[in-house]
């Protein structure tokens, strides 16, 4: 207790030297105005992504284009939250059609791997980094479904400024540059990282230029010879050698078999906002189960901030993540009951296990019978684009294929050996996926798409800003800077069970007071730093016919239009 007081007389502190925004209108705590603009709006970040949306815009191009040139922006400039060498979703709006469209674009585990050769290893989960963890990078595939079903330009225009930032440099930004080098010490001695990632023998530092030719090589063959120039050429054959010297199971034949797949995105109402995420692989719909149980409280007349609010909203996500962690999973390998889970009559059967004075210890799934980055675009038209990609553990599994200049996911560390579970590893199978982007309608219009990058984060967060608008009035800059509530500890779809409660973990700005009332309901109360995500939003105003965009301020991002 002595040394939580500690703690937390020191952040008080801090917060009280650092939080001295002093703004004259709308929330103290927010960092800045939203931004407005009526014919295109993109939030992405990192500056030099969003700048490129808004160029592929001016240019002709719609959302889908910008999204595919801004995604692949970020693969250059912000390396340690994403790449081609990962995988993909989005959520795009069809201003024609008026109709959401969901694309899961993430990769399989290689057919080759058996699951009994961990436990021949001696091995009772998959490493987090290394050859063992890599599954069918994704991403690509991801853009050329994208541009398919929905471009304009040619994939030559939008991946140009790609290219060109690869070849001639950037200015690495602070914040990247932090993660940069917290990879270099986790992943930094694997074959073929230094040479790309560490061009001075270390990582780059804050406002160096960072080259990497060999990416840029990479990005003009999948331009010019489409996305089988990395699934079934040169690129596809490099990574399969690469894979097999350095003990791995990713093969040529992995590759050439990748298939991604369009699926119709699920949702449940909360307040009369339709709440849309992906179905599983991904853990979007642990968002709609905690709002379902949200819903049935007085959360605005509990007040932003409050020990009833915070407890409230903690015990509703243990219960959402006990199912997540015990059904959500590949659908092609089971019966995946969404439509239960995400159902009113299942949010009111888990609320009645919600004491509202004491905090869980351990919950129980249902019983049924039967770094990563965010970017969001919207054009001039009205289609909206709700995207995510990711490497997974920042810059991925260290495997560096020789003269292509990216990192391989690790992705397939997400599996479980436990058997009989839903997750269960098996070959050419989708792990359990963390990222997820999310899209919100209001009377059949568009009225936000947005995301919170960050692993278990995201579907805690999704809620939060959901809550932080339309129970608590906050605009959308407001929704994404407000203080943040992050509980960690749940049992996860890798087979670990939560039998403590877990911790909770909130921002500058909670009271001193509600962290007291929180410890004596049962929570176990723990600082963190960096462990709350990265939001991208922009919303729609039918009326006025204006975009709203909003990028929050613990990421180096920026929301722009035109």
């Amino acid at each position: 207790m002595n040394t939580y007081r500690l703690a937390a007389a020191f952040f008080v502190f801090i917060a009280s030297q650092v939080q001295a925004y002093d703004r004259i209108t709308g929330e103290m705590f927010a960092s800045r105005s939203e931004v407005f603009a009526q014919n295109g709006m993109a939030a992405t970040s990192q500056p030099l992504a969003t700048q490129v949306a808004l160029d592929i815009l001016k240019q002709g191009g719609n959302a889908i284009d910008a999204a595919i040139a801004a995604n692949a922006v970020l693969g250059v400039v912000e390396p340690t939250g994403n790449g081609i060498g990962g995988d993909l979703f989005a959520i795009v709006w069809d201003a024609k059609t008026k109709s959401l469209t969901g694309l899961n674009a993430s990769g399989r585990s290689p057919k080759s791997l058996k699951k009994s050769y961990f436990a021949e290893q001696g091995l009772t989960q998959i490493p987090a980094f290394g050859p063992l963890p890599v599954s069918v990078p994704g991403a690509v595939d991801g853009w050329f479904e994208l541009h398919k079903k929905y471009g304009s330009l040619p994939m030559t225009t939008i991946l140009t400024p790609a290219i060109r930032y690869a070849r001639d440099g950037f200015p690495v930004s602070e914040l990247i540059a932090y993660y940069w080098q917290m990879n270099v010490d986790r992943i930094g001695e694997y074959d073929g990282f230094s040479e790309v990632f560490m061009p001075q023998g270390r990582a780059p530092r804050k406002g160096e230029v960072f080259k990497n030719p060999a990416l840029a090589a990479t990005l003009e063959k999948i331009a010019t010879s489409g996305r089988d120039a990395f699934y079934k050429g040169d690129i596809a054959r490099t990574i399969s050698a690469y894979m097999k010297e350095q003990g791995g199971f990713l093969s040529y034949e992995d590759l050439a078999a990748h298939t991604s797949d369009w699926v119709e995105p699920v949702s449940s109402n909360y307040r009369g906002y339709e709440v849309y995420e992906l179905p599983p692989n991904g853990q979007g719909i642990a968002a709609l189960q905690i709002l379902n149980i949200l819903e049935r409280y007085d959360i605005e007349g509990m007040g932003f901030g409050s020990a009833d609010y915070i407890h409230t909203f903690v015990e509703a996500k243990k219960l959402a993540f006990e199912d997540r962690a015990k059904f959500y999973a590949d659908p092609a390998f089971n019966d995946i009951p969404v439509d239960w889970l995400i159902s009113k009559a299942y949010a009111a059967e888990r609320q009645k296990l919600i004491d509202p004075n004491k905090a869980a210890t351990r919950v129980d799934a249902g019983m049924y019978e039967g770094d990563t980055i965010y970017m969001t675009v919207a054009d001039k038209d009205g289609n909206m684009v709700s995207l995510i990609q990711s490497n997974y553990r920042g810059m991925g599994s260290g495997m560096t294929p020789p003269g292509l200049g990216f990192i391989l996911q690790n992705r397939g560390e997400l599996f479980t050996m436990q058997e009989n579970h839903f997750n269960e590893y098996a070959p050419a199978k989708r792990p359990f996926h963390t990222i997820i982007p999310a899209f919100v309608t209001r009377n059949g219009k568009p009225f936000l798409s947005f995301g919170v990058m960050g692993g278990a984060t995201q579907p805690q967060m999704h809620a939060q800003i959901l809550v932080n608008v339309i129970d608590f009035g906050m605009n959308l800059q407001e929704a994404g800077d407000a203080p943040r509530i992050l509980h960690s500890g749940s049992s996860s779809p890798t087979g670990k069970l939560m039998r403590d409660g877990g911790v909770v973990s909130l921002e500058s700005g909670i009271d001193e007071k509600v962290k007291r009332e929180l410890m004596e309901r049962g929570h176990t109360l723990q600082q963190t730093l960096g462990a709350y995500g990265g939001y991208q939003a922009i919303g729609w105003d039918p009326k006025e016919k204006v975009y709203i965009g909003a990028s929050e301020s613990r990421k180096d991002g920026q929301a722009a239009g035109y």
